[in-house]
């Protein structure tokens, strides 16, 4: 965890301001969070779900996890608003950075047929997002204590002005990014 932080501080960092010759070192980009989503809307018929969501996602993290609840009616979806419909958790610090490691370095890698993630989904504004479609490539999920395979939406939230300079403050971070 201390070797991704330390890694930004004597390498990132200065790779990023001689590339884009910043005025001042506040300008740099960084990591601000990253937000672990998992949408459950089968949980408005079984409290238990959310609840194994919520474990597992916090085995996955290393923070316990939230419900979302819905913020509308919906009645196409049989959804009441203040329904438990999914889980998040924001990390930050540490591990943020020790997440973000062993998503890298251990998850990403054991996807089948992995050949990496998209360098086009950032938002325009220097923030990217990555589904992945089940929860088993963290090393953390016991496969036989799984009920049903979910995916998650982990959003990386950095302070870069624009997608160029994410992508390469995430490239620089070790992101496995394919080629485009």
């Amino acid at each position: 965890m201390a070797r991704m932080k330390d890694l930004y501080k004597n390498d990132i960092a200065p790779a990023l301001l001689k590339k884009y010759g910043y005025k001042s070192v506040m300008e740099i980009p960084k990591l601000d969070k990253i937000v672990i989503n998992v949408g459950a809307g089968d949980g408005r018929d079984n409290a238990k779900v959310i609840e194994n969501v919520i474990n597992e996602i916090t085995a996955i993290a290393g923070q316990k996890a939230v419900p979302t609840y819905a913020r509308k009616s919906i009645a196409n979806f049989k959804v009441r608003q203040g329904m438990k419909i999914g889980v998040k958790v924001t990390l930050r610090g540490d591990r943020m950075y020790e997440f973000m490691d062993r998503l890298f370095s251990f998850a990403l890698p054991r996807v089948r047929d992995f050949k990496g993630i998209n360098p086009n989904a950032f938002d325009g504004r220097g923030n990217y997002s990555l589904g992945l479609k089940e929860q088993l490539i963290f090393p953390e999920i016991d496969y036989d204590k799984v009920e049903k395979i979910r995916g998650m939406d982990i959003a990386f939230v950095t302070t870069a002005k624009t997608d160029e300079e994410a992508r390469e403050l995430l490239k620089l971070f070790g992101a496995p990014f394919a080629n485009a």
